[in-house]
């Protein structure tokens, strides 16, 4: 890459954005085109939607949040739909300040850090192009130009809505420097930027005794007063609090509930009326949608002070909850670690599942439904297929406990954990077994944690270690398997041959000797049971597998080895049943002769280029299931 040539681009590219023109071309703009007056609030649903959403199971999924928020499809489509998109079309939820609530390493502070990103690419776009009046100090809305008696008119020949008056900065600017003239005011078109403090504010509390309410507002400039003579002109005061940069954009406000109560009053005004007070001037308007987020013994100590329930109805408060997918909890830890300098570090495979089998199971509540354990809800909340249960019964679990996944172990946890462990040790690969011992050492230096939830967290360690031996022997038996891939189907095909004939009461043709025999019984029952069909079930599910064929063939589609979960999940355990022992001895031979010693090179070759194992977990893993094995 040509890092000049691509630094030049970049600076061509924003010489290219930069605009500027008169009132009065400006309002031509908007005759074309009146995305660019939204307020903050569409603005940032708009630059959401850009992205695409999808939808899937009956939920919708927006792409802008999925390669950095992972498992929170539920939280942040009721964040999208109840605050985002009813804020956009100017309902009474844009009057309220957006509170995150959940646990540490949530991913609250990090939703809200895409969401900056994103409005500041989003702000390059035509689409979320921003025009500001030339100087003014809070980027306002050149709309804010035309008087309140003209409003009306103008609405309606533009398309747009003006709400909010001009800032005392622009209102003497219009006075001294243009004369009144409205239609030669400057106007440009700004880029959102956090770090040039254009529409995007972040405040973070400090002591309450020192923090001052300029942080928030702006102050008075001193070294002025002497050459303007009064702290109510304009330009004796600096317009450089979080709330007048945020304008026309996003407001951060970190924890805060840490925030003293007198700091937050000015919240009041602003989220109800669109203004705030500062200095010596009347209200000033500002258009800004306010995020804030805390934790949850914060929130509560916030609401059971009575002198707080004025703020407390002007705010919408989202939970955002831990996690509770497997498969995204890897996504997660695979980030974390990507962005660190552990990368170069080689994770065996199933080493970050079995950390995050571990999480996922101190988050999860215990169920009241008859005969469903964690393990089993884990994998219902994971998307997998469990015997006796339909969706049905996970939405009722979903929806059992309000509070679900918002406690247990954060990610954070984890991912310190896998780091002590490879400082520590100073290894090349870490695997399952590595990752695991770490989680289990450090629970003893875990201050936040009580002596039953040690013991619960002990629990949930052997529980994930189980998951991964089964894991391992699965991973091994595969790889012993030669031609693991055709050996199934051919397995599968001959059980749906059986299966078919069994079911129409037909006999099948022995294809060496092209003689009819009766349906193989014993074969059937074989992988059958392997899944845990009793005799009595075994007929419905011979002929649930007919009927799934029939409908595949009818729709023109082939119904093949991956069609059908249970199935292929059946005929996977028949083919590793009937090759135990021989993955029994190989692997646990100490002194293994040619044929063994070629047999293991072979597997462990086909688990480096199939498994995504290096030589040193690959062997690792073939003497651990070994030891497994003769146990």
């Amino acid at each position: 890459m040509d890092i000049f040539k691509r630094i030049a681009e970049h600076r061509a590219e924003s010489e290219r954005l930069a605009w500027t023109g008169s009132f009065k071309e400006y309002v031509e703009l908007l005759r074309h085109d009146p995305a660019p007056a939204m307020t903050a609030h569409a603005r940032v649903y708009e630059m959401i939607a850009s992205y695409g959403v999808e939808e899937v199971d009956g939920h919708k999924r927006y792409k802008f949040f999925e390669k950095e928020i992972f498992g929170l499809d539920r939280a942040i489509e009721k964040l999208v739909e109840e605050y985002f998109h009813s804020a956009a079309k100017r309902l009474d939820v844009r009057k309220r300040i957006l509170l995150l609530m959940g646990p540490v390493s949530g991913g609250k502070s990090t939703l809200v850090t895409i969401l900056k990103r994103g409005l500041e690419q989003f702000s390059r776009t035509e689409r979320g192009a921003v025009y500001a009046i030339k100087g003014c100090p809070m980027h306002e809305e050149a709309l804010h130009l035309i008087p309140h008696e003209l409003r009306a008119d103008v609405e309606k020949e533009l398309g747009v809505r003006i709400e909010g008056n001009l800032c005392p900065s622009c209102q003497m600017r219009l006075k001294t420097e243009f004369n009144g003239d409205i239609e030669s005011v400057e106007v440009e078109r700004v880029l959102v930027s956090e770090e040039n403090r254009i529409g995007v504010g972040t405040f973070s509390p400090s002591d309450p005794k020192s923090q001052d309410i300029a942080d928030l507002t702006g102050s008075i400039d001193f070294s002025t007063i002497t050459e303007f003579g009064s702290e109510s002109d304009p330009r004796a005061y600096r317009f450089d609090g979080e709330l007048n940069k945020a304008n026309r954009g996003l407001m951060e406000f970190q924890e805060m509930l840490k925030c003293d109560e007198k700091f937050l009053w000015n919240l009041l005004s602003l989220t109800q009326e669109g203004n705030f007070k500062a200095g010596r001037f009347a209200l000033i308007s500002a258009d800004e949608m306010i995020i804030a987020h805390t934790n949850e013994s914060e929130y509560k100590a916030f609401i059971s002070n009575k002198k707080n329930e004025a703020l407390q109805s002007r705010m919408i408060v989202m939970p955002i909850p831990y996690n509770l997918k497997v498969s995204e909890e890897e996504k997660i830890y695979s980030k974390l670690i990507g962005q660190s300098d552990m990368s170069h570090v080689h994770i065996a495979p199933h080493a970050l599942k079995a950390a995050a089998i571990f999480s996922i199971l101190t988050r999860l509540k215990e169920t009241k439904k008859q005969g469903m354990d964690l393990v089993k809800k884990m994998r219902m909340y994971d998307g997998e297929e469990v015997e006796g249960y339909k969706e049905n019964d996970l939405k009722e679990m979903q929806s059992e406990f309000t509070e679900e996944g918002m406690s247990g172990v954060d990610p954070r946890y984890v991912i310190n954990r896998i780091s002590s462990a490879l400082i520590k040790q100073d290894l090349q690969c870490i695997n399952a077994l590595d990752v695991l011992r770490a989680m289990k050492d450090g629970l003893d230096q875990h201050a936040s944690i009580t002596k039953e939830e040690r013991e619960r967290y002990l629990n949930f360690i052997s529980v994930a270690r189980k998951e991964y031996d089964n894991l391992a022997k699965k991973e091994v038996q595969k790889a012993f398997v030669y031609s693991f891939e055709e050996s199934a189907k051919t397995l599968f095909e001959n059980y749906l041959d059986n299966i078919e004939a069994f079911c129409n009461w037909k006999k099948i043709r022995d294809p060496l000797t092209d003689d009819e025999m009766e349906p193989d019984e014993r074969l059937m029952r074989s992988i059958e049971e392997q899944i845990g069909v009793s005799e009595n079930a075994k007929k419905a599910f011979r002929e649930e597998i007919l009927i799934r064929l029939s409908s595949y063939s009818r729709k023109g589609r082939k119904f093949d080895y991956n069609s059908h979960d249970r199935l292929r999940e059946a005929v996977e355990k028949k083919l590793f049943a009937d090759l135990k022992d021989i993955v029994k001895i190989t692997t646990s031979t100490k002194t293994p002769d040619e044929n063994q010693l070629k047999r293991i090179n072979e597997v462990s070759a086909r688990l480096m280029e199939g498994h995504g194992y290096c030589p040193v977990c690959a062997n690792e893993l073939l003497r651990y299931v070994g030891s497994l094995l003769n146990r």
